[in-house]
């Protein structure tokens, strides 16, 4: 992995570890070499539970990646998730001295330092700061104060932190095996990266990652994020559900809400049913569809209700033109579009990472949308001096800390 145009982004998830091979061509594309997976072991609501479990894990699926696009990995991007996770919105503001009236590059980084000098709890750590808009002496809609002339330089940041040491598992995890951290990514804004387009992201747009134990978000509006976070609700509480509900095997209740699952009600003949096939310790069972149907609807219905009253705390829901942008593992069950549709009253559509080249069944499959997100966030980072958001000079020390 030589090639400064190699990138390898890894989720380490409640279901799955997803490592993504890919490579930036010259014209801004990417390609996409290879796609490793493995089941994920020792990961809870997307967070590592057993240490040992999980970083056998990921080794399988780093292996698997270099396997399938012939690469050597030696470093990655990380998504991070969990309920940890939170995020607020803050306005920086520097005075610029009297002897000097042109903004630069220091005065950047000042007020970007200035936006996070707030009170966060003392165990946790900045992940992002993301600039929304500056403002040059009460100039509104300024893109780069760079060079401009002003005396006071104010920026609206969107800052997202979550607990330092569940942040630090998942790195630990990583270099034993061991592999560098370029960077570590929250997960939804990394799916955000290959879901929405800048012109969607300007006219507002709601993406909903939903994975197996965790549904990320993040909401943009004026091509700036204004709200982000996680519930520690995804898939596996459906499989639950339907396991418990029907009094079936965790196992097949997974198959059966992927293969016959939908969240449409009153669309199945009287009476129709579900064979369940006989196996090996389990007996065979006829299942109502209409029962299977019920069971998953509410679930979603549930956890689509319970991310509208978060971020009905802020004004946003409002100014989404685009509407939602559902993707993530879950977001292929039937008819789950339609349902966020009616809860939200917003249109909504299940989407995947926009079209780029090499393998086609990994864009087009909406559960690699966060991993192949980590390489366009990458691809960003490696083509400027500074990454997006100023990550690495906010956790550069708690990577230096896990070398």
């Amino acid at each position: 992995m030589a090639s400064s145009n190699l990138m390898v982004g890894l989720e380490i998830g409640t279901s799955k570890i997803c490592v993504v091979v890919g490579e930036s061509r010259p014209d801004g594309t990417i390609k996409i070499l290879g796609v490793g997976q493995a089941p994920s072991r020792g990961v809870r609501k997307g967070e590592i539970v057993d240490f040992e479990t999980a970083m056998k894990c990921v080794h399988e699926a780093v292996v698997d990646a270099e396997e399938k696009s012939d690469i050597m990995i030696r470093s990655v991007y990380i998504g991070i998730t969990g309920a940890h996770i939170a995020s607020f919105n803050n306005r920086g503001c520097v005075t610029l001295p009297d002897d000097r009236d042109e903004i630069d590059e220091q005065d950047i980084d000042d007020v970007k330092i200035n936006a996070r000098e707030v009170s966060i709890p003392a165990q946790n750590a900045f992940l992002h700061t993301i600039i929304q808009h500056y403002h040059v002496d009460g100039q509104n809609g300024v893109l780069n104060p760079l060079g401009m002339l002003g005396q006071k330089l104010e920026a609206d940041f969107h800052i997202i932190h979550g607990v330092r040491t569940r942040i630090q598992n998942t790195i630990r995890c990583v270099k034993e095996l061991p592999l560098d951290v370029e960077d570590v990514v929250f997960t939804a804004f990394a799916s955000a990266q290959v879901v929405l387009t800048p012109h969607q992201k300007s006219l507002g747009a709601l993406v909903i990652d939903i994975g197996g134990g965790t549904t990320d978000y993040v909401l943009y509006v004026d091509g700036a994020v204004k709200q982000s976070g996680v519930l520690a609700v995804g898939g596996d509480h459906i499989t639950n559900d339907i396991s418990m509900g029907l009094r079936i095997p965790m196992t097949r209740a997974e198959k059966l809400k992927i293969e016959e699952g939908s969240t449409i009600l009153g669309n199945c003949l009287p009476g129709e049913t579900v064979l369940l096939k006989d196996d090996s310790g389990f007996a065979g069972k006829e299942v109502e569809r209409e029962t299977l149907n019920t069971i998953i609807h509410m679930r979603l219905r549930e956890t689509f209700e319970l991310l509208k009253r978060k971020l009905e705390d802020e004004p946003f829901l409002d100014y989404l033109g685009e509407g939602i942008f559902i993707t993530g593992g879950c977001s292929q069950i039937n008819g789950i579009d339609n349902l966020a549709e009616d809860v939200f009253g917003i249109p909504a559509r299940v989407t995947h990472a926009r079209t780029m080249s090499g393998l086609t069944s990994a864009f087009e499959n909406p559960q690699f949308a966060s991993a192949i997100g980590l390489i366009k966030y990458a691809q960003a980072v490696q083509g400027e001096r500074q990454p997006v958001g100023g990550l690495r000079g906010m956790f550069g020390k708690l990577l230096q800390r896990m070398r």
